[in-house]
């Protein structure tokens, strides 16, 4: 029997942190994924470090980015998403 089971440990996170994990801004809520497939971090890492807005849209997909820059959102505000998303999701560190 091995050690570790993958999918498993899949299954037990995504029953704890859901599919999805959201934030509300300005009335609206929009949904970051909990998981990231490999082709999503090999985009993320081929961004340059100061790109905010790809990130956002990597990470909110087309449709949400739109809704989402329609709204006045600080730096500051971007920075306070990715830390709490971060810490919800232990993504912190390859954001």
């Amino acid at each position: 029997m091995p050690d570790f089971n993958v999918n498993a440990a899949r299954t037990q996170r995504l029953e704890a942190l859901g599919r999805a994990w959201s934030f509300e801004l300005d009335d609206t809520t929009f949904e970051l994924p909990t998981e990231l497939p490999r082709s999503t971090a090999r985009k993320l890492r081929d961004l340059d470090d100061n790109d905010v807005d790809g990130l956002l849209r990597l990470l909110l997909g087309d449709k949400q980015y739109e809704r989402f820059d329609r709204h006045d959102v600080t730096i500051q505000d971007i920075a306070a998403i990715t830390e709490a998303y971060g810490k919800a999701t232990g993504l912190g560190a390859g954001l």
